[in-house]
């Protein structure tokens, strides 16, 4: 029996790596791409002696010639550190990346999934977001090379399906952490683990109040996964992220009280165009995936803690 062929773009990242183990889990044979711009071999590194997973170091802004069922497009700079170090590149990923991919799709017949994000909500005047909701967005800001790059993806997505009949899934990550999760990515996760660890300050930006969303990377794989083997004709965009919501205050709080640190929070002028507000409504995902997150805030921060003590 013919495995499954499934390609991974942005495989070597975070998010890409988890989902590289559970499809090779599943029984597929995966081609993980990545031109390891923020992804590191050390990610897949225990996958590269599987006959069934291939790694191929490749910018997605170029074609790629492979033949596949399924594709995960999941290839973009996702941290503002390092979306914001170069604007232009990141835009070009979100936008040639998606026309790349959409591209193999229509050639090849496979199913294509669009890892979109919360983002594309921007500051939102919706609490929580559906996914019928607009957004309220700057075009112009710092962070609009990534909102804006990944809402012209969507569209792309969603053109490509009406005109060329390729089928698409397009979800909407909401914030996620775990395991593999970069030192230094900057995002809010990662940097309070760290700081704390090393006892240092923990620093928050803006008064604490603004509120998040933390799904464990566990859970946003399996909605993933369910998304892109969820029947035919649903496309999307849904909402895939734990609709618990926690104030950075009390996560900082959290994390403090769960590392044992005697670090101390200090509070730093908010950046620009920065969200007060991310939860989202996963009524869809329930209705059409029978997905929902399964693990606690506490639960997942203490496997990703355990996870930061190896390395730092």
């Amino acid at each position: 029996m013919r495995r499954n062929r499934v390609l991974v773009t942005g495989g070597a990242g975070f998010l890409g790596s988890h989902l590289c183990y559970k499809l090779l889990e599943m029984g597929n044979d995966v081609i993980c791409v990545d031109n390891l711009f923020t992804g590191s071999k050390d990610n897949i590194r225990e996958l590269m002696v599987n006959p069934y997973f291939e790694f191929i170091r490749h910018d997605v802004t170029q074609p790629l010639y492979v033949e596949c069922d399924q594709i995960y497009n999941l290839a973009c700079p996702a941290s503002p550190l390092w979306y914001q170090r170069d604007p232009i590149y990141t835009f070009k990923t979100s936008i040639y990346g998606a026309m790349n991919a959409l591209g193999l799709a229509k050639r090849t017949g496979a199913r294509i999934l669009q890892a979109s994000t919360s983002e594309i909500y921007g500051d939102p005047h919706m609490h929580p977001q559906v996914e019928s909701y607009w957004g309220n967005v700057n075009t112009i800001g710092n962070r609009s090379c990534y909102d804006e790059g990944k809402r012209a993806a969507e569209t792309l997505f969603f053109d490509y399906h009406r005109k060329h009949g390729v089928d698409i899934k397009v979800m909407r990550i909401f914030n996620t952490y775990g395991p593999r999760m970069d030192v230094g990515d900057g995002r809010v996760v990662s940097n309070f683990i760290v700081q704390a660890l090393k006892e240092d300050d923990i620093t928050i930006y803006g008064d604490g109040s603004q509120t998040r969303s933390f799904c464990y990377v566990d859970d946003l794989i399996n909605g993933m996964v369910s998304l892109m083997n969820s029947r035919d004709g649903f496309a999307g965009p849904v909402n895939i992220g734990n609709p618990g919501e926690f104030t950075i205050k009390e996560l900082a709080e959290m994390v403090i009280k769960l590392t044992n640190s005697n670090s101390k929070i200090i509070y730093k002028e908010l950046p620009s165009d920065d969200p007060l507000q991310r939860k989202p409504d996963i009524s869809l995902a329930k209705k059409e995936l029978d997905w929902e997150p399964k693990i606690k805030l506490e639960e997942g921060l203490l496997k990703t803690i355990e996870y930061f003590k190896t390395i730092v």
